[in-house]
C-alpha cells in the first residue's frame, strides 16, 4: 500500500508567498533592487582587485573570490524567485530543483569555508607578520582557496544525489522561495533519518569548524592587538581585519537569528509566520551578499583608495 501513494514527480509546486499576493509586487521590487546591488557592488569589488596592482595580495584574492562567490549564491535562486513573483505557475521542474539545491548549498558551504580561511589569514598577518609571505605564499593561499571551493562542491553533491533518491509522493508542494534541500526531503515518503544525519555531520564540519576556527583567530588576534604599546598601532592593526569581522558577525548573526529564534504562535497565526519565517530566509539570502562590498568599501582604506584612483586616471584619460 505504501508503493501505491508513491508517483514520479516532474515538477514541485514553490509556495512562496502564494497566500499574500498583494505583497508579491513589493517584495518584488525590493528584491531586484538588491540583487542589482549585489552584482554591481561585487562586481566592482572584482575588478577594483584585478586592476589594481596594490591589491594583488592574499587577502584581496580572499575577497575577489567571495565577492564572486556571493554573485553565484544569490544568482541560484533570486531571479527564479523574482520570476515567481510575477508568475501565477510557479513552478519548477525535478531536475532544475536538484539543480538549484545543488548549487545553493555549494555556495553555501564553500562560504562558510572561505570565511574560515580568511579569519586564519588575518591571524597570521597580526599575530606572526614576519612569517606572512612565507606561510601565505601564493602556492598556498591559491590551493586554500580552491579547496573552499572543492569542498563546497562534493558535500552538495553528495547531499544533493542523496535526497534526489529519495521515493516522493503525491505532495509536491515546497513551503519556500526556492529549492531549499531540507524543505524538498520533508516531502519524501521514505525515512530522511539518514538525510538528517549526513546533513548534520556536514553542518558540524562545514558551518561550525569554520566557525570554531574564526573564533580561536579572533581570540588570537584580540589578544595580540592588546599587547600592542600604542592606540595608533592597535588601530592600524584591528582596522586590517574589522571589516571581515564584521562580515562574519552578520553571516554568521543572521544564521543563528534564523535557526535559533523561538518559534512562538502566539502574536501570529500560524499562516502569518510561516510568511515571516520565509521572507526572514529570502533576506538571509540576500543581505549578506549585500553588504559585503559595502563594508569593505567604506572600513577599508585600500579598497577606498584603489575605487579613487581608478575612477580619477579613468576621468583624466577622457
Amino acid at each position: 500500500m505504501e508503493w501505491e501513494n508513491q508517483t514520479i514527480l516532474v515538477e514541485f509546486f514553490l509556495k512562496g508567498l502564494s497566500g499574500f499576493p498583494s505583497l508579491e509586487l513589493l517584495f518584488f521590487v525590493l528584491i531586484l533592487i538588491m540583487y542589482v546591488v549585489i552584482l554591481l557592488g561585487n562586481g566592482t569589488l572584482i575588478l577594483i582587485s584585478i586592476l589594481d596592482s596594490h591589491l594583488h595580495t592574499p587577502m584581496y584574492f580572499f575577497l575577489g573570490n567571495l565577492s564572486f562567490l556571493d554573485i553565484c549564491y544569490t544568482s541560484t535562486s533570486i531571479p527564479s524567485t523574482l520570476v515567481s513573483f510575477l508568475s501565477e505557475r510557479k513552478t519548477i521542474s525535478f531536475s532544475g530543483c536538484a539543480v538549484q539545491m545543488f548549487l545553493g548549498l555549494a555556495m553555501g558551504t564553500t562560504e562558510c569555508v572561505l570565511l574560515g580561511m580568511m579569519a586564519f589569514d588575518r591571524y597570521v598577518a597580526i599575530c606572526n607578520p614576519l612569517r606572512y609571505p612565507v606561510i601565505i605564499s601564493k602556492d598556498s593561499f591559491v590551493p586554500m582557496a580552491a579547496g573552499t571551493w572543492i569542498i563546497g562542491v562534493i558535500n552538495s553533491a553528495v547531499q544533493t544525489v542523496f535526497v534526489v533518491q529519495l521515493p516522493f509522493c503525491r505532495n509536491n508542494i515546497i513551503n519556500h522561495f526556492s529549492c531549499e534541500i531540507l524543505a524538498v526531503m520533508k516531502l519524501a515518503c521514505a525515512d530522511i533519518s539518514g538525510n538528517e544525519f549526513i546533513m548534520l555531520v556536514a553542518t558540524t564540519l562545514f558551518t561550525l569548524m569554520p566557525l570554531l576556527l574564526i573564533v580561536i583567530s579572533y581570540s588570537l588576534i584580540i589578544s595580540s592587538i592588546l599587547k600592542i604599546p600604542t592606540s595608533e598601532g592597535r588601530s592600524k592593526a584591528f582596522s586590517t581585519c574589522s571589516a571581515h569581522l564584521t562580515v562574519v558577525i552578520i553571516f554568521y548573526g543572521t544564521i543563528l537569528f534564523m535557526y535559533m529564534k523561538p518559534k512562538s504562535t502566539e502574536t501570529l497565526n500560524s499562516v502569518e509566520l510561516d510568511a515571516t519565517d520565509k521572507l526572514i530566509s529570502l533576506f538571509y539570502g540576500v543581505m549578506t551578499p549585500m553588504m559585503n562590498p559595502l563594508i569593505y568599501s567604506l572600513r577599508n582604506k585600500d579598497v577606498k583608495e584603489a575605487m579613487k584612483y581608478l575612477f580619477s586616471r579613468r576621468l583624466f584619460s577622457k
